[in-house]
């Protein structure tokens, strides 16, 4: 069978999500070609039986519904499939495109066995032997987002030790396909694609787990055995702050290993929103880890949600104060300051009666519920700090626009150094 296989947006990294299912399409005897959306255009004929468009977070789902329209225009015929984390939590939409088959969570067995003819489940958490990805149709890693260092850019991969997540955050779109769950990719699969893509120019790899730490000693053995093999390859990783204080004695040896960077998704300083979103952190914990990892010599990356309904002006000030004072200004992309609470469908936020007073009807073409803040100020706050992050100031010139967006007086400069923080040169994370 011939098959297509679709990316549209996966924040400027080579897609894992193409690469592996490809692998397995390949070894099942079918003629596979990838296509990175994100890097190279639709083709203008699509003579295949079957296509399947990858769609892991919201953007690329946004992205995918319209790609979905070109392809029914070009051939009326073609067999579509969506797989991925927003694949199910969108599946009114997609069925509405044409979309035949949803597939979420553990994805590549089924993948084959519907280009097969075989039914099997909507979201699959069976435990898979994984494979080698296969990205020889994809675009090489200098395509991709680098990693910006001191001594100049570096060639960055990509790939995934596990996939799931043990913990249950509201707003988290892992939750609702994995409730509670994580699956384990094979040691030796994810060391040899590593290795391959080392050997395709790789000096920087990213593990794009929900959650590093969900496994320790899984994650662990694979960050030494890559050390061990490639000691001048550095990585980062995602550990939740709740991890990070857990696991605190082996924040020495991700360094030790090779770590540049380790991304937390903090999302707030405000105790009561943290509790609201189930993060099993609070402010404290957050500066806490701040301070071993500094300690340690090991930057930490943090993201946040900082516009919510219930975020008021002097909470926004609060926050950029804590970044500036913290010294975390070259750690934290600009777009970070201007991201809103998404609320997908199976988010468990709608769980919450607070939530669902303040939310409207499910908007089909923005795969959210909408919601505005009781202060117009705030949107348009928000609004102006997403523009701004698009520009090509420096992360210093950008915090400095957003400070005085948000009326916060005067600035005191950082006294960290903006060339000593590692940083991925494509930063989005929705």
């Amino acid at each position: 069978m011939r098959i297509l296989l679709l990316s549209t947006y996966e924040m400027g990294r080579q897609p894992f999500g193409l690469a592996s299912p490809a692998a397995w399409l390949r070894n099942a005897g079918h003629d596979v070609m990838a296509v990175d959306l994100a890097r190279s255009k639709l083709p203008r004929e699509l003579p295949y039986d079957l296509i399947a468009i990858y769609l892991p977070m919201h953007t690329a789902t946004r992205l995918a519904l319209g790609v979905l329209a070109k392809i029914r225009a070009i051939n009326p015929s073609v067999r579509l499939c969506a797989y991925g984390l927003y694949a199910p939590l969108n599946e009114p939409a997609l069925r509405a495109a044409g979309v035949e088959a949803i597939l979420g969570g553990e994805f590549e067995q089924g993948l084959v066995d519907f280009a097969e003819g075989r039914t099997g489940p909507r979201i699959s958490l069976t435990r898979q032997r994984f494979q080698v990805p296969d990205r020889a149709s994809l675009p090489g890693l200098g395509a991709y987002a680098q990693l910006s260092t001191p001594g100049g850019p570096r060639i960055a991969g990509y790939t995934e030790a596990t996939r799931g997540c043990k913990h249950l955050c509201r707003h988290c779109p892992v939750v609702p396909v994995y409730q509670g769950a994580f699956r384990v990719v094979q040691r030796e699969i994810v060391l040899a694609d590593i290795g391959q893509q080392i050997r395709a120019g790789a000096q920087h790899i990213t593990f794009g787990d929900p959650d590093f730490f969900n496994g320790p000693a899984h994650a662990m053995a694979i960050v030494e055995e890559l050390h061990r093999e490639f000691p001048e390859v550095s990585y980062d990783a995602t550990i939740k702050i709740e991890h990070l204080l857990k696991h605190r004695a082996l924040i020495p040896a991700l360094r030790d290993t090779g770590c540049a960077f380790v991304v937390s998704a903090v999302e707030s300083i405000d105790d009561r929103l943290l509790a609201l979103l189930e993060k099993g952190h609070t402010r404290r914990d957050f500066l806490e880890v701040l301070a071993m990892m500094r300690a340690a010599g090991l930057p930490l990356a943090p993201t946040f949600i900082p516009f919510t309904p219930w975020t008021t002006m002097e909470n926004y000030r609060e926050l950029l104060r804590l970044i500036a004072g913290e010294d975390l200004i070259p750690n934290v992309p600009p777009i970070q300051l201007g991201i809103r609470l998404l609320l997908p469908e199976g988010s468990r936020l709608m769980e919450l009666p607070e939530v669902r007073a303040i939310a409207q009807g499910f908007d089909p073409r923005r795969l959210v519920y909408p919601w505005q803040h009781p202060d117009p100020a705030m949107d348009r706050l928000s609004k102006d700090v997403q523009d701004l992050a698009k520009t090509k100031l420096s992360r210093e010139e950008m915090f400095a626009r957003i400070w005085d967006l948000a009326n916060c007086g005067a600035l005191d400069m950082p006294r960290a150094d903006r060339a000593t923080i590692p940083y991925l040169t494509e930063p989005w994370y929705c």
